[in-house]
Formats: C-alpha cells, structure tokens, sequence
C-alpha cells in the first residue's frame, strides 16, 4: 500500500496552468488523514486531472459515480440479512435522539456506529467477527427508546449487543456447518452439502465456456425446496438495481466511444434479465477495450465474502488513466507471453498463448458497495478463467488511493518500520526501495498473476471451493514474488537494479508471518483469503527451508532474511504446486495447504505484536472518504461544469448516502 512512483504521478496529474508554489500549497493544506476510530483511519484521496477532463468526461463519471452508490444497499444486505434495520435504527438515532450527547456512553455509540459504517454492517470488514459496541446492552436500549425507530427495540438490541447471536459473518466451517454457522445472506435454511449438490446438478464439467453459476443470486430453501433468487430489475434488489440501470442509460448517453455505449447496454440488459451469458457477453467486449480513458467497475464481482467463494459482492467504481504512471504497466503487459514461458511451473500448465493482458495506473472518482470505504490498491478482471485465457484481462494499480495511504502515514507521527525492523541498515534500504517494490508488486500480482496459467480440460473453475480464494491470492503473489527478483525486469528498465527486490521479500515474509495479526482480536485465527495467502507463502517458506531466520533481541521477535536466492526458490516450489492444484482442481491438496499454513494463529507472537503495535497508536485498517461530484447549471438549466470538492466527515457522509440511495 505503499507507492513512490503514485505520489509523483499524483502531482503530475494537477492541471498544467498550476505553478509548482501552487501545488506545493495545494498539498500543504490538504489533509488526507480526517479521522480516527478503534482500528480505523480515514482518509480522503485526490482526483488529480479533475479540471483537464472535458464536460462529458466528467458526465460519464458524475453518472457511473451514482451508478456505483446506488448498490451500496446491495452489499449491505447481502453482508447480512437483518445489516439494512441496524442501519436505519442506527441512522434514526444519530438524527432524532433527543437525550445529552456528551455523556461518555454517547460517544462510545458513536465509535460503534462509525464502524458498523465502515464496514457495511454489524461484522467487522476484515475479520469477519461480529462489531460489539462499547457501550452497555442498556444504554443501547435507552438511545432506541428516545429516537424516532420503527423496529422492535428488544430484537433490535439483541442483534448489536448479543455476540453469540449471528457472531461470525464468515464462519470457518470447524464445529458448525460452513453456510448454516454463517451471517453472510447468499445463503438461506441450505447447508452446505445442499448448496454443493445443487450446483454440481447444473454444472457441465465439459463446458469449455461455463457461466459463474450462482454468482448472481441468493440460494434459498422453501418447503423443502432449494431455488435460486437471481438479482435483477424484477427479482432480489431489483429497486436498487433499477436505480443502478437509471444511471448507467445516462452514461451510455456521453459514453467515449460506440463500444464502450454497447457494453453498457449489454450490462444493462444483463441487469433486467439475471442472465449470466450477458455478463459474460459484457465482459468479453469490456475486457477487449483497452483504449478508453475514463472505464469502469459495475457488478456482482469478487467471491470473497462467499464461504464457497461462489456468489458475488456487488461492487462499483469509476476511473481514469493515469498516463505518466502508465508506462510501467504497459512494459509488463507487452512482455506478459514472455513471463508465461518462463514461470516456474509445469508447462503444462502454461498458456501456449497470452491474450489480451492489458495493464495500466488509475486514478479513481468514485466508489461504490464492496469498494467503499475500504478498497482494493489492485484490481485484475474479469474472474472467468476461460475468458481470461481467450480474451485476457485488465489490470489496474490505484495510484491516487495508494498515493493517499502514503500521504495519511506521513501525518502520523510513528511508523511501524523502525519498530519491526532488525537494524537501521534494513530500515534504510526500506525507505530506499520499499515502496516502489510494493506497487512492482501490486503490478505483477494483478497484471499477470491472476492472468497466468490455466484449467486442464474438465476442471471446474470451482473446484477448489472454499479453499479457492486464499489459493487464488496466494498463486498470484508467488507470480509476483518470483518475477520481482528476476534480472530481466532490470533489463526492461522496470526496477532500477537486481538488488532492490530484496525490500519486497522483506515486507512480506515480515507481514505474513507477524505483522498483519494486529489486524485479528486475540484468540482468533485467519479467516480473511488475502491474510491467509499472505501467512501460507510466508509460514511454508519459513518451515520448508533455511532462508528465513526467527530471531529474539530484548525480548522482541524479528524474522530476518539470510539466504534471498534460497527464499527465491523456495517461491518457485511452492508457486509450482498451487498452480498444480489449480490446474488439476485437487481440492484435497489445496485443503491440506490452507489448513497446515494459512489459519492457525500462534498466539504467544500474537500477544507480542499486539503489544507492540498498540504502543505505536496506529490504526491497522485505512478507507476513503469519496469526493462530491456536483453538477453546475446554466440559466437555461442546461448542464455546463462538473465540480468536485472533497467531503470533509465521515459519518455525515454515511448518513447523506443512507437518504439518498437507500433503496431497499
């Protein structure tokens, strides 16, 4: 999350009639870092280019930008079912409660309602655990007895007070059923084995093209029988859906070319009728535009929150190129058959061609359900192996966002690095090379990780099941991680020598194996798939081989790298077997992987870097404030400016988006 090169392109980006002393100022007075709350900081991010673009630039982000908050309701809903009450109990207190708002207890409600904001409902974004206020269960009683709430307040406290009721959003499956122990609503009264039955039923093994079967829809069981609730104008979410079309007709209006106006309407049409051959339809010709510059995100996407890791979170965004930054990109998509050739793996399982890999830097204008507040750095689509391996995939780095992460860190006075590092050489050659490896990183991991590889003849891309996400991150970054130290992305003029790779390696075996637990309460395990991928490289490395030394200096835990070849290779072995699981769909040896190195926690090391990280006074999460985007008329009521100003408070935010798209 970190970026040198994005912080540059960031400044570039200013409008070219600003002087360097206007721009000096400009970042000066700007404050990324608005606010701070348990675990969280908010940040606001910049849209530099904004005054360069034209009216219908601008048009085409103003409409795709409400089309992307229009499905907020969406992702809370489908995060847990009874999220939608909580939310407006929450909404009606904060705006009609009549008692004393600066009792201790009050301001303690108010950090509980930030971060069920933040995290679009009752469980904790990232750790899937349920959000208990800090609060008592009658105070919270005492506040819906004096606000203007509908719901029936005994239920109502209940639902945020109680944490064994509904406590884990995500469940790991250990003594409950997987889906049945689960908040998350894709599923209703159907077990686990019912839903993988059902599927089995209707999928073709053979299929060359298969659609994402249920990625669309809730599966529910009714009277015994199982059937799906697609998502569409006419089914589940079809208010908010209808919203999200309203929005997208308009864009396909001022649309940058004829293409881009047709998969619009394809998208469209696809949101009438649920049909996935439509979305596959969308993404074949979206996928394939690699010349506009202002694109989008708009759908049903990442499988993440799916215990299954089958049914898509709806997500929106809308963005840009970032040009200057682009040119990196553009050098690893232009070699991407030459990475394929020389990946590690079982050639086999190699693509004998590489299509369409398409990478580039991005700033974002808006985000929306599964992006907001808190988003990806890094996004690769479309998910479809088989339309990856015919028609390819777009890769976008997001420099302003990362570039905001980088300027919010700078306004904090400690730093995780000097804490964590082994001596002050180690903290030098981070500062010197950490951040631009970091986004090399991100660059590898989404333009040509995902995109690697590819299914033997038969392989469900669902085989892998639960196991599918954290083995997905995990083959990605190995991509990542082998490529990154490889001579040859010195040749290409990407990294400026062949030892700055080192800076990676020693970020991430140092996050994976103990500095991402500051981000779990103490007990838990891993159940989010990016720090499971991260512990799995991290903890098979360091069990598998010699490269990594565990090292204690004054009572405190460092994890040194002593052999960087050795650890190279070791990358290479394990990036080798995953891609082997993936390929052949052995879900038994995907399990074993997952199990022996992704979970467990060691809860002594826990304690530690608890400890240590608490002294620092960080916030280990970070999400965005979206900027205001606001039309400007002319007399005659024609449209004639788009002006952007950024927002200045979170939950005011919140509570605007809660009247203005709560649709459902």
């Amino acid at each position: 999350m970190k970026i040198a090169f994005a912080c540059l392109a960031g400044i570039a980006g200013f409008s070219c009639t600003q002087n360097n002393k206007q721009i000096k100022t400009q970042e000066t007075e700007f404050k990324y870092l608005v606010d701070e709350f348990a675990d969280i900081k908010i940040i606001r991010y910049k849209v530099p280019g904004w005054d360069d673009l034209t009216l219908e630039q601008k048009s085409f982000i103003y409409y795709m930008g409400e089309a992307a908050k229009c499905g907020r309701d969406i992702f809370w809903d489908q995060n847990f079912k009874h999220n939608l009450e909580v939310r407006k109990c929450l909404e009606n207190i904060l705006e009609t409660y009549t008692g004393d708002r600066e009792t201790a207890e009050f301001k303690e409600f108010i950090i509980y309602a930030k971060r069920v904001f933040f995290s679009n409902g009752i469980h904790h974004h990232y750790a899937e655990e349920k959000i208990l206020p800090g609060c008592s269960a009658d105070y919270i009683k005492h506040l819906l007895e004096n606000s203007q709430v509908s719901a029936t307040i005994d239920s109502m406290v209940d639902l945020m007070c109680d944490p064994d009721l509904y406590s884990m959003r995500k469940s790991d499956g250990k003594k409950d059923d997987l889906l049945l122990s689960s908040a998350t609503n894709f599923y209703s009264s159907v077990n686990r084995k019912e839903a993988e039955t059902f599927y089995a039923a209707i999928e073709n093994p053979n299929d060359p093209r298969p659609v994402e079967y249920g990625l669309n829809s809730r599966l529910v069981k009714k009277d015994g029988k199982i059937y799906e609730e697609t998502y569409k104008i006419d089914g589940l979410y079809g208010p908010a859906i209808s919203q999200i079309c309203y929005w997208l007709e308009k864009a396909a209006l001022v649309a940058e070319s004829p293409g881009q106006a047709s998969y619009i309407k394809t998208l469209i049409d696809y949101y009438q009728t649920g049909d996935l051959a439509l979305w596959d339809a969308f993404n074949m010709a979206w996928v394939q535009d690699t010349d506009t510059f202002v694109d989008f995100i708009n759908g049903f996407i990442e499988v993440y929150g799916d215990p299954l890791g089958r049914k898509g979170s709806w997500e929106g965004n809308v963005n840009f190129i970032d040009r200057e930054a682009s040119r990196r990109t553009a050098i690893i998509s232009e070699n991407a058959q030459w990475f394929e050739d020389n990946s590690p793996i079982d050639p086999l399982f190699r693509k004998e061609k590489v299509t369409g890999v398409s990478a580039k830097v991005i700033n974002v204008a808006m985000l929306g359900g599964d992006a907001y507040p808190s988003t990806p750095i890094g996004i690769n689509l479309p998910n479809s192996d088989w339309i990856r391996k015919e028609y390819g995939s777009k890769s976008v780095t997001i420099a302003n966002i990362t570039n905001a992460y980088d300027k919010a860190a700078e306004e904090s006075p400690k730093n995780m690095l000097d804490e964590f590092s082994w001596n002050q050489e180690e903290v030098a050659f981070l500062k010197k090379y950490g951040t631009l490896t970091g986004d090399l990183h991100t660059d590898l991991h989404e333009c040509l990780g995902h995109g690697s590889g590819q299914l033997l003849p038969g392989v469900s891309s669902n085989a892998l099941g639960d196991y599918s996400s954290p083995l997905e991150e995990a083959r990605a970054d190995l991509f990542a991680l082998y490529y990154i130290a490889d001579p040859q992305l010195v040749e290409l003029g990407i990294i400026p020598d062949t030892t700055a790779y080192k800076a990676e390696y020693i970020n991430y075996i140092r996050n994976g194996l103990f500095t991402q637990l500051v981000r779990i309460e103490p007990g838990r395990n891993i159940t989010q798939a990016h720090m499971q991928c991260r512990q799995l490289i991290a903890s098979w490395a360091l069990h598998n081989g010699k490269a990594i030394e565990k090292k204690i200096r004054d009572g405190k835990t460092f994890f040194v790298i002593n052999n960087f070849k050795e650890l190279r290779q070791l990358f290479a072995s394990l990036l080798g077997e995953i891609q082997r699981i993936k390929s052949e769909g052995d879900y038994q040896a995907g399990k074993a992987l997952v199990e022996q190195y992704a979970i467990k926690v060691d809860q002594q090391l826990h304690k530690e870097v608890l400890e240590r990280y608490a002294a620092l006074n960080l916030k280990p999460y970070g999400g965005f404030l979206n900027p205001n985007i606001i039309p400007v008329y002319d007399k005659k009521g024609n449209l004639r400016d788009l002006k952007l100003e950024y927002a200045q408070d979170f939950l005011q935010q919140h509570l605007s988006y809660g009247k203005a798209y709560g649709f459902l």
